[in-house]
C-alpha cells in the first residue's frame, strides 16, 4: 500500500463518528439505500442499521452490501429490537415525521449520541417506530410538496449533524474509536483489495498491517495464498 492510500484510510478512521448513525425502516429501493450509505460514509458514519421489508429482504440486503465497502450495515428483525440496541448505547432517537410536536431538524443537538430513523419510501415511519422516538423532526417545506425523497432527507439531516460536530471539534482527532480488529480489516481490504479477495475466497485470516502499511504474515500464509487448488 502506498503512503498516500495509507494516510487517507488512517484519516478516514480518525474522523469516524461511532455515536452517530441511521436506522432504515423498510426502505427498499436500491438507489435510495445506496445513496444513504454513500452519504453516511461521507459524513463519517461507520455503522448503520436496517429493518428490511420481508418480501424484499434479499434485494434490499444485497443492495446494501454492494453500496459501500466502508460502512457496515446491521440488519435487525424488528424496529423494536433495533431501537432497543441503539438506546442501550445512550443514543437519542430521532424520527422524521410531521406531527404537532415535531422540531425543526436544525434545532436538534447532533453532538449527542444520535440515531436518525428514516422510513419506507411510500408510507414513511411506522406508528411503532414513532412511539419509540425521543423526538420527531421535520425539514421545513415551503412549496406544495410536503415530503422529500428519503435519501435526500437523509443527506440534509446528516450534513446538519456533520456541521454541528465539525464546529464542536469532533472530527479533529488523531486517533480512532473504531476497534483494532476493524481497523485492521479496513487497512487490508482498502490497501490490498486483490489480496483481500483471495484471502476471503480461500478462508484465510487477514494478516497484520503495521503502521507503515506493510503486511506482516508468516511464510505459510503466503504459501497458502499462492497455492492453487488441486483438481
Amino acid at each position: 500500500m502506498n503512503t498516500q492510500r495509507l494516510t487517507r484510510i488512517q484519516e478516514m478512521l480518525a474522523r469516524r463518528q461511532p455515536d452517530l448513525t441511521v436506522c432504515l425502516e423498510q426502505v427498499h429501493k436500491p438507489h435510495n439505500i445506496s445513496a444513504i450509505i454513500r452519504t453516511a460514509d461521507a459524513v463519517g458514519i461507520h455503522h448503520i442499521h436496517a429493518v428490511w421489508p420481508e418480501d424484499r429482504m434479499r434485494t434490499a440486503a444485497s443492495s446494501s452490501a454492494g453500496s459501500n465497502n466502508w460502512v457496515n450495515v446491521h440488519t435487525h428483525d424488528s424496529i423494536e429490537r433495533a431501537v432497543d440496541q441503539l438506546k442501550s448505547l445512550n443514543m437519542q432517537i430521532l424520527a422524521t415525521h410531521l406531527s404537532p410536536n415535531a422540531i425543526d431538524f436544525r434545532d436538534i443537538d447532533y453532538t449527542k449520541p444520535t440515531c436518525i430513523l428514516m422510513g419506507q419510501e411510500k408510507t414513511g415511519i411506522s406508528d411503532t417506530a414513532l412511539s419509540l422516538a425521543d423526538h420527531h423532526i421535520v425539514i421545513p417545506m415551503l412549496g406544495m410538496v410536503q415530503s422529500l425523497n428519503v435519501s435526500v432527507a437523509s443527506a440534509l439531516i446528516l450534513y446538519e449533524a456533520q456541521r454541528q460536530r465539525h464546529i464542536a471539534g469532533l472530527y479533529q482527532r488523531s486517533y480512532s474509536d473504531i476497534e483494532h480488529a476493524e481497523q485492521q480489516r479496513l487497512l487490508f481490504e482498502g490497501g490490498f483489495p486483490t489480496l483481500a479477495r483471495v484471502a476471503k475466497h480461500k478462508g484465510l485470516p487477514y494478516p497484520h498491517i503495521d503502521q507503515d502499511g506493510k503486511i506482516h504474515a508468516e511464510q505459510a500464509w503466503w504459501d497458502s495464498m499462492q497455492a492453487t487448488r488441486k483438481r
